[in-house]
């Protein structure tokens, strides 16, 4: 993980492949690098055959769900070879170093979230345009995601593998011993449509919450959480950085410092082993939760936890990960490479890699898919995943996405968020300590 703050989704999702969702077939670990060529853009795949690289970060998951196998078997003239380098943060400087130069390009390339924005801004002339490839239809997607990859041009050189939408996952054993509602539907219905509401479902909780546990893990969670369904969040439509007049930001801002200041949070901070242990140990009733950390709560709760967590929707829909497919124009196969990005990313397959990896599908034609729409999970006491996370990936608005806007929310989280909620720092002087530290992150 680059950071301790909101990691890739990817890198969370190879830790616990195997428990994530509760339908999965299985687990493998990261894709070893192919024999032949790995990183020249195709070649010969021997008998006549066309081989297709794809270059990911972690264990992505496309092979790991037997999605190349499936298209190997439907393609009996192509064969897939996939390399895999562990963390992104290694991985995209290589891709825009080969972009650079037009050479040391897969056929096939992943581009996570946070670093989209970048590429279509900046990279979209070195790549193809992949809303015209045969069998892509702009419609299947969610609308937000669909423009992440698009650029001013009308281009678009990526389509979306997966997204993150939010709930709200919560522990039914502390809101009965506080005496709130326990079934998903009355707990969901304490916050509907405002996250203040989530405030004051969390002063009701700390009234009578049991001793030695908070009402959520971290302020900075919730922050992320609210800013993950705003419209304008950290740069304008001309790209102009905002974060600092933007009243959508600072809203997000005082709600988290207000979970602070009012001893509703548990200080923690996210992925480290102090938040791993308070799930182990029941240290907070909840956390606002991709579909993707679903596994990851399992696995830190353990069996002790099983039937105990639940699934609500979370205030307002928010999204937080997900990553995209793009084609090399360097490439030597751009057409069967194009098509095979069509195919891994049409509905069927994006309900196959959900069922099978706990990613789940930016194509909202796959929500009606019964491995979808059916999904339930066993461990959060059989919640109806699909039906919760597809409501709120079609709530999320479509958002401005900048180049830089991992930096500015890593900073405003461990920076500011964290002095306020852990070290009982002013809102103010947490907001000026992040301020300052982003500043100097841009200017560099």
């Amino acid at each position: 993980m680059r950071t301790r703050t909101r990691p890739s989704r990817v890198a969370v999702l190879a830790a616990v492949a195997a428990l994530t969702a509760g339908i999965l077939a299985g687990c493998a670990q990261d894709s070893e690098g192919p024999s032949g060529n790995a990183t020249g853009g195709g070649g010969d795949g021997g008998e006549g055959k066309t081989t297709l690289t794809v270059g990911v970060f972690g264990a992505f998951g496309l092979k790991e769900a037997g999605l190349y196998d499936q298209y190997m078997k439907l393609h009996p003239d192509i064969v897939i070879r996939q390399t895999s380098i562990e963390r992104n943060e290694n991985y995209y400087p290589q891709l825009l170093t080969h972009l650079g130069s037009g050479s040391g390009l897969a056929d096939i390339q992943a581009v996570e979230v946070n670093n989209i924005a970048e590429i279509t801004a900046t990279q979209a002339d070195k790549l193809v345009d992949l809303g015209r490839t045969d069998g892509v239809r702009q419609d299947s997607f969610l609308p937000w995601k669909w423009s992440q990859a698009t650029n001013k041009a009308g281009r678009t050189i990526g389509l979306g593998t997966d997204i993150g939408p939010q709930g709200i996952c919560y522990r039914k054993d502390l809101f009965a011993a506080a005496g709130l509602p326990t079934d998903r539907a009355s707990v969901g219905a304490l916050w509907a449509g405002d996250w203040r509401k989530y405030l004051d479902a969390g002063k009701k909780f700390k009234a009578k919450a049991p001793k030695g546990t908070a009402f959520v893990d971290s302020a900075s969670g919730v922050m992320a959480a609210i800013t993950g369904g705003e419209a304008n969040r950290f740069y304008d439509k001309d790209g102009k950085v905002v974060y600092k007049t933007n009243p959508a930001v600072r809203n997000a801002w005082d709600i988290a410092a207000e979970f602070a200041g009012a001893g509703l949070t548990a200080k923690l901070q996210q992925f480290t082993p102090a938040w791993d242990q308070g799930y182990a140990n029941a240290g907070f009733a909840t956390v606002s939760c991709p579909a993707w950390m679903l596994g990851y709560i399992q696995d830190k709760s353990g069996a002790a936890g099983k039937g105990k967590w639940d699934v609500a929707a979370a205030p307002k829909p928010s999204n937080w990960g997900g990553s995209f497919l793009v084609v090399p124009e360097a490439g030597k196969h751009k057409k069967e490479a194009a098509e095979l990005v069509a195919w891994l990313t049409a509905p069927e397959q994006q309900a196959t890699f959900f069922a099978k990896r706990g990613s789940f599908p930016s194509s909202q034609a796959a929500y009606a898919l019964p491995a979808v729409s059916g999904a339930k999970h066993e461990y959060f006491d059989n919640a109806p995943i699909g039906e919760i996370f597809s409501a709120a990936a079609q709530g999320v608005p479509v958002q401005i996405v900048g180049p830089k806007d991992l930096i500015i929310a890593q900073n405003l989280a461990d920076v500011g968020m964290l002095q306020v909620d852990q070290k009982g720092t002013s809102s103010k002087d947490g907001w000026d300590a992040a301020v300052k530290a982003i500043d100097n992150a841009l200017d560099q």
